[in-house]
């Protein structure tokens, strides 16, 4: 008698709804590449905007539909490199780093070196991920700068350059656009260090841990209102700022512990 188990039934086809959403992201990485490409920088923000939401949504999707899948794991890990590594790296060049050229000095080429070492950090990141993800759970915090995080500090700096809305802050500022070579010397630090902190080992709250079905008191809901009208004002500036001060908060975390930490008692 044969006591084997029957071997498991391979599963035919993808599951639709989320991988529509993913695809979304990757729809949205490239419209922002060729608009880059193409110096509609604005039109490569939002681009890169749509992808963001959209990758919030295919997971979610699939866990309320039940719809998860190892190909769905797959797809959307190499969607985000396009979304969150290759189209804010194109962003950043076409916008500012190419102007690094004019400078023979220190070897012309220093802009898409730094601009490649950004998409290169965003796989690496994303690598780890995907290894971290198959040994422990997804709720867990993030180890460096989740790529779309740092996809969002990039882009929306550009946001904030180029916008040339009259929001009440732009207009108490006396904000105007901002030429890319202008911004040289804020966006290329800015752009390396977003890259390195994907591949630190900085610890970063994972939302995924917010249960949206959960009751919230009061205060918390008239906080999440009072962001959402911050954000409102002026959305290129502001959510630069929020997602800039996420970068900083993992350093700013272990830099709060050290000090807190007391000294050992002196013999």
């Amino acid at each position: 008698m044969d006591d084997s188990a029957p071997a498991k039934k391979r599963v035919k086809g993808i599951y639709l709804l989320p991988n529509l959403f993913t695809t979304g992201t990757l729809f949205g990485g490239f419209y922002a590449i060729v608009m880059a490409m193409d110096g509609r920088f604005e039109n490569a923000v939002f681009g890169i905007l749509a992808a963001m939401i959209a990758d919030g949504l295919d997971g979610r999707v699939a866990r309320w539909t039940n719809t998860q899948s190892d190909f769905g794991k797959e797809f959307d890990s190499l969607c985000d490199m396009v979304a969150f590594g290759i189209a804010p790296a194109i962003l950043i060049y076409a916008y500012s780093l190419n102007g690094l050229a004019d400078y023979r000095w220190i070897g012309g080429k220093l802009g898409w070196v730094i601009a490649f070492t950004y998409a290169a950090c965003a796989a690496m990141r994303l690598a780890r991920f995907n290894v971290l993800a198959a040994i422990a759970s997804s709720n867990k915090d993030f180890y460096g700068v989740p790529s779309p995080a740092a996809a969002a500090v990039v882009t929306f700096f550009v946001w904030s350059c180029v916008d040339d809305s009259h929001s009440l802050f732009a207009w108490v500022a006396g904000h105007v656009p901002i030429d890319g070579h202008d911004a040289l010397i804020v966006a290329a630090p800015l752009t390396l260090a977003t890259a390195l902190s994907m591949v630190s080992s900085f610890r970063y709250n994972s939302f995924k841990k917010l249960n949206l079905n959960a009751r919230l008191k009061f205060l918390s809901f008239a906080s999440v209102v009072g962001v959402l009208a911050l954000v409102l004002i002026d959305p290129p500036r502001i959510l630069f700022v929020l997602f800039f001060a996420y970068a900083l908060s993992g350093p700013a975390v272990v830099a709060w512990r050290k000090l807190r930490r007391k000294p050992a008692p002196t013999v």
